[in-house]
């Protein structure tokens, strides 16, 4: 298993309900998927973006360190994609 970090995008305008549930899923992608979160923080809330992202002017930003088989991350990938609330997502490998 490859230690990964992912940078989530998500809508600024979320309840604080729908936050938590949004974050509870992202972490439950990777455990579906035999991986194990390390650690995931909130890293800002309500930036400002430089460009718009599915018509949002802001963005809160989370930061998410796990481990998982190479194989998975482009289905985990796919599944982030599929949600509404992520505007974005970047995964990348933190052993090279």
């Amino acid at each position: 298993m490859n230690k990964y970090e992912a940078m989530f995008v998500v809508k600024p305008d979320l309840t604080d309900e729908n936050k938590k549930n949004l974050f509870d899923q992202i972490g439950e992608v990777i455990q579906k998927h035999s991986g194990k979160v390390a650690s995931a923080n909130i890293w800002a809330e309500k930036r400002k973006l430089t460009f718009k992202m599915k018509k949002c002017l802001e963005g809160s930003f989370y930061l998410v360190n796990f481990s998982i088989d190479p194989k998975e991350i482009s289905e985990i990938r796919h599944l982030y994609n599929l949600n509404e609330n992520i505007l974005r997502v970047l995964i990348t490998n933190t052993e090279k």
